[in-house]
């Protein structure tokens, strides 16, 4: 296993110098466009609800599938609930898959007895949502009993296969309350890069502790068996964290790789974006990294990806807002995605990815319950 440890870091280590292949995203342009990236987007579309037959509600990840295998379609997009039938957050056991024509099945519905290893709490699906080579599907479970993160556990990360299937789960690696996910692979290995939140939060009673995390996790990624974890890293820590009555959880969201290796957080609890340096094979805590950008049109911000051009976009959770920052730290563009609401907007907004070929933005609106598309 040593062997083959050292093998994977030196693929991911070599892939790093050139900058990462980013299997989540649009592909790259060598140089970057004069303008912003969001700025040639003018039209918001409904694509599809994503609410399934058993009524579960509040979409939080939202993944495009790169390549089609099994049930998985290229081009299609995965959609994970948060909330059950009842609106209980910490409690939605679907993911739903939804084509670029409206068309929306259901991918998976995991229940407690699916699960095929440790998962304390058991089912609660978030925003942790990313798809690996062969279709393996990785999904993050933050759960709770009653829809309050009093009674939140730690929970796991879900591995499912092409079909839908449970196949494994993965637990402690400091794997505690995962909120957000991206992933980076080359050949037959992988890296997760999972926010946590639930480390001294529940216990805190609703005051604010710093222990939040971003866990980065190696993994064997083969056609056969279930992706095997090699090793697992804290590369970043002592991110702002609080339990909500009415968000659940405020800790750090949304994440994104660049081009150069550098992971972007949303920092929620700050109204900041971070940037932690070489998270691709770093062996060390960066913190929280360093401030990208913070205040300005930013307001809570949730959900982030990486623009084709390089440039970091965020959506609001207290405004609606789309907001583009360039890798120097420049809040280049916003965009209005909802304005329902009191005040507008507020609470609506959570996942999002770059359609393919660059062609739009894919977000959930959770006021409406539907994939939407900015194009």
């Amino acid at each position: 296993m040593l062997g083959v440890r050292r093998v994977a870091v030196a693929a991911i280590a070599a892939a790093a110098v050139v900058g990462p292949g980013l299997a989540m995203t649009a592909p790259a342009s060598a140089t970057p466009p004069p303008m912003p990236f969001i700025s040639q987007f003018t039209h918001l579309k409904n694509i599809a609800s994503t609410v399934p037959a058993n009524g579960d509600v509040n979409p939080y990840g939202i993944a495009v599938v790169p390549q089609s295998v099994g049930n998985l379609q290229r081009g299609d997009v995965l959609v994970s609930n948060f909330n059950n039938s009842s609106n209980l957050q910490g409690t939605g056991s679907t993911i739903v898959q939804v084509s670029p024509t409206g068309q929306q099945t259901l991918f998976a519905q995991i229940s407690k007895s699916d699960l095929t290893g440790p998962c304390p709490g058991g089912v609660g699906l978030t925003t942790a949502l990313a798809i690996l080579p062969n279709g393996w599907v990785v999904v993050g479970s933050t759960p709770s009993t009653n829809g309050l993160a009093a009674t939140a556990k730690a929970g796991c990360l879900i591995v499912l296969d092409n079909q839908g299937t449970v196949r494994e789960t993965i637990s402690g690696n400091g794997i505690n309350g995962p909120w957000d996910m991206t992933a980076f692979s080359v050949g037959n290995f992988s890296e997760l890069f999972v926010t946590n939140v639930l480390n001294g939060t529940v216990q805190a009673g609703g005051s604010v502790v710093h222990k939040g995390t971003v866990v980065r996790l190696l993994l064997h990624v083969s056609g056969y068996g279930p992706p095997q974890v090699l090793k697992s890293t804290t590369i970043g820590s002592g991110f702002y964290e609080q339990t909500s009555t009415s968000a659940f959880v405020i800790g750090p969201t949304g994440v994104g790789l660049g081009r150069n290796g550098t992971l972007y957080v949303a920092d929620t609890g700050m109204n900041r974006i971070t940037a932690i340096p070489d998270a691709v094979t770093r062996c060390n805590s960066a913190g929280t990294g360093y401030v990208l950008t913070s205040g300005g049109r930013l307001n809570g911000p949730l959900g982030l990806t990486v623009a084709p051009n390089g440039d970091v976009l965020t959506v609001n959770g207290g405004d609606g807002k789309l907001i583009e920052t360039s890798p120097a730290g420049a809040q280049v563009a916003h965009h209005q995605l909802d304005s329902s609401g009191s005040p507008p907007g507020s609470g609506a907004l959570f996942g999002l990815a770059v359609a393919p070929y660059g062609s739009g933005v894919y977000y959930v609106d959770d006021a409406t319950n539907f994939l939407r598309l900015l194009h």
